[in-house]
């Protein structure tokens, strides 16, 4: 088989990826370079339009799952776990973003979509331990992360359905954590302050799923249209996470922790400032999520999980809040920052003058910067104390209070 696959950006063929004995090199099309200027952030940051071949192994090996769940979809594939070219080849046709990559003479396709009943739903999520991402024979799916979730398309009505043969997905399922139970619920709960508190936060339901607790996600980076004749049409947004848009493997995605590496947030600040249309406006967003997240005592805040919208195509915004964790109230999970701020790392001790001091390295002054912070906190605690959303769990409600009124000095 050729080391050689297409890269389609929605109808576009805009490149090429290969691979060699150094790893993953991707060129862009003639086409690609006659439209776009050259150092456009087109597929990524870390991958500017340009007449060059790149190297490409951080962008594209941040479209794979890790750990055992790689390891796993790469004994379904025939391949061996290290060889992300592969794997692509066998599940890159609905990935993270808008781009599809398959070999170069098959392109883009419709794909198709297998109703799913409330028992075979059931019956995919009890085996997802088993078949990560619910991937079968017929499925050509891949999104990162380590986490047991499957794929879905809303059909409608309460059902669901499984995308076959690269049909765009619309929805992340995410089932409860084996060990820590209750992630998922509170991750709902934390998404749904976000929202009351006039946060940009993908929008997600609870739900009972057999006997499972599941945590179903809308995507924030697929839009929905229905056609004249009533047909569900869905499109892809293009998005990359802060790993692949500063060119950082998927392992670099903690700033300090597990070898460290990983983005800074000033260095997060800095791609907004460069490539956002509104820069200003995307760096005060910026500070909205980096405060939401320490209220909520969010330790696993990573390079993975902090997105970038590329649409329109050259320029770059941040994504909805998504994995809003209160990981602290798991003592078996970290409760140290997984990036520094200001130079930071115990949540708790957080104030609205540390947020300012590190949105000051992204210039931006320090006195609107704190009255953000503090306004962000005054929403949350205001949206927890009226309880608007209806927190079920007294323990994170509780959480919540304590926290925002510290950060506040109540």
């Amino acid at each position: 088989m050729a080391d050689e696959l297409g890269v389609w950006l929605e109808a576009a063929r805009v490149g090429t990826l290969t691979r060699g004995r150094r790893g993953l090199r991707f060129a862009y099309s003639d086409e690609a370079v006659e439209r776009w200027p050259g150092n456009t952030p087109l597929i990524s940051c870390s991958l500017p339009v340009s007449t060059r071949t790149q190297v490409a192994d951080a962008f594209f090996e941040g479209l794979l799952p890790e750990g055992s769940y790689r390891d796993q979809l790469a004994g379904r594939a025939g391949v061996v776990s290290s060889d992300a070219f592969g794997l692509l080849r066998a599940y890159g046709r609905d990935i993270a973003g808008a781009l599809v990559v398959s070999d170069t003479d098959v392109g883009p396709r419709p794909g198709e979509v297998l109703p799913l009943s409330g028992e075979d739903l059931a019956t995919e999520v009890a085996e997802l331990t088993d078949r990560p991402l619910g991937v079968h024979d017929d499925s050509e799916l891949s999104i990162p992360g380590l986490q047991d979730k499957m794929l879905l398309v809303d059909l409608g009505d309460g059902r669901w359905g499984r995308p076959l043969h690269g049909r765009p997905s619309t929805h992340i399922l995410k089932l409860d954590h084996r060990l820590h139970r209750g992630l998922v619920a509170a991750e709902g709960a934390c998404l749904a302050v976000a929202r009351a508190a006039g946060l940009p936060a993908a929008d997600a339901q609870l739900v009972a799923v057999g006997d499972a607790d599941c945590l179903i996600i809308r995507r924030f980076d697929r839009s929905n249209d229905v056609d004249a004749e009533g047909n569900l049409l869905t499109h892809r947004i293009h998005q990359e996470d802060s790993c692949q848009a500063l060119g950082r493997s998927p392992r670099q995605k903690y700033e300090v922790r597990q070898g460290g590496g990983g983005p800074e947030l000033s260095e997060i600040a800095a791609l907004l400032d460069r490539h956002a249309a509104e820069p200003t406006a995307e760096l005060y967003r910026l500070l909205e999520a980096v405060t939401f997240r320490v209220l909520i005592g969010d330790a696993d805040a990573h390079g993975k999980n902090i997105t970038f919208l590329l649409d329109p195509p050259g320029t770059i915004r941040l994504a909805p809040l998504y994995d809003t964790v209160p990981t602290v109230l798991w003592p078996q999970l970290n409760t140290e920052a997984a990036m520094t701020i200001a130079g930071m790392l115990n949540l708790a001790s957080v104030t609205p003058e540390t947020i300012a001091a590190e949105a000051h390295r992204w210039r931006l002054p320090r006195d609107p910067a704190a009255a953000l912070a503090t306004d962000v906190a005054q929403r949350v605690r205001a949206v927890v104390e009226e309880n608007i959303v209806g927190i079920s769990d007294e323990r994170l409600r509780a959480h919540l209070l304590t926290r925002t009124g510290r950060f506040l000095g109540l």
